[in-house]
């Protein structure tokens, strides 16, 4: 089974970078098995298309208008997946569901996607997540971990360095 999470966002928009950071903790605290990949893939829009080719299934992270309280944390998955992502801040930006149309158009997509988001609060400048936001992260990346359970692939946390006093 071939499958890929990809951090989606913009890291210094405040909360539209939760995506990223959220596959930054993945691959800091977990090890995963060889046929999966952890993508950071922030702002690239149609640059990551290639990164879903040969994909079973996909995983992505991001910033999503669920219309509900800032740190809600929700699943969406198969075609009601645009529906729900942020809007663009200019016209120059290419969005997730401008992606996932591509992907289709070229007959790349996934067999199965999942989109795992949260409501920012904010989307100032800042490299910061808000209070909202982070107080709901861990629920955010457990949320992640189960779904990947639920699609087969098991996680093992990393160790720890030993620190040794001399």
């Amino acid at each position: 089974m071939n499958i890929a999470v990809f951090g989606i966002g913009n890291i210094l928009l405040s909360d539209d970078g939760v995506g990223v950071h959220a596959v930054n903790k993945l691959k800091d605290e977990y090890e995963f098995p060889e046929s999966f990949e952890l993508i950071g893939g922030g702002t690239k829009g149609l640059d990551l298309l290639p990164l879903f080719e040969n994909r079973d299934k996909v995983l992505i992270i991001d910033a999503a208008n669920f219309k509900q309280e800032p740190g809600t944390v929700d699943t969406v998955e198969g075609d009601k997946i645009p529906a729900f992502l942020s809007t663009k801040l200019s016209v120059h930006q290419i969005g997730l569901p401008d992606m996932l149309f591509a992907a289709r158009l070229m007959e790349i997509m996934p067999a199965e996607i999942c989109l795992i988001g949260i409501q920012p609060k904010s989307m100032e400048t800042g490299t910061e997540l808000s209070e909202d936001i982070m107080k709901q992260f861990e629920p955010l990346v457990n949320r992640v971990l189960q779904k990947l359970k639920e699609w087969g692939v098991e996680e093992k946390t990393k160790k720890s360095p030993v620190v040794s006093a001399s």
